[in-house]
């Protein structure tokens, strides 16, 4: 039996990575500029409400950074189906379940990236799946990947 073709692309994990180091930095040039040098050594106020503020803002970070890590979120594209899969649960869309594919494009260029969005309409749900390729690594090969199966769907449905 022949695997059939599979595209991953995995959830991006670049936001988690970047606030957790920008928060870490911030705590530690507080921790340094608050603490005091006393008599050639260096002692920490500990009695100070903003450094357990930043602690427990890093400590939400590092835990969110890992649980998402643990998580391992992915959409699988195959020739039969697409799979929103996490290490918990997989959830599959038979391409024939699916009515349209809506593609929202970037207006006059102005508009973020970030905020791009793509919906699903299934024929047996009646909320729409939505992806936001921002969320994802290659964005752009997702973007391209879900058009052509966006015209592959129209072709079927027509």
């Amino acid at each position: 039996m022949e695997n059939p073709k599979k595209n991953i692309y995995k959830y991006n994990m670049s936001f988690y990575y970047q606030s957790t180091i920008i928060y870490l930095v911030v705590f530690m040039i507080y921790v340094i500029i608050r603490g005091e040098f006393i008599e050639g050594s260096y002692i920490l106020v500990t009695k100070d409400p903003i450094i357990y503020f930043f602690g427990i803002i890093v400590l939400v970070s590092i835990i969110s950074l890992l649980y998402n890590l643990y998580k391992n979120r992915h959409i699988e594209f195959s020739d039969r189906e697409i799979s929103f899969v996490n290490r918990f649960k997989t959830k599959s869309v038979q391409l024939e379940n699916i009515a349209y594919i809506k593609l929202f494009k970037e207006k006059d260029g102005n508009s973020n990236r970030a905020f791009r969005l793509i919906r699903i309409i299934l024929k047996n749900r009646k909320r729409p799946l939505i992806i936001r390729p921002y969320d994802y690594e290659n964005e752009n090969d997702l973007i391209n990947e879900l058009q052509a199966l966006k015209n592959k769907v129209d072709s079927h449905n027509v």
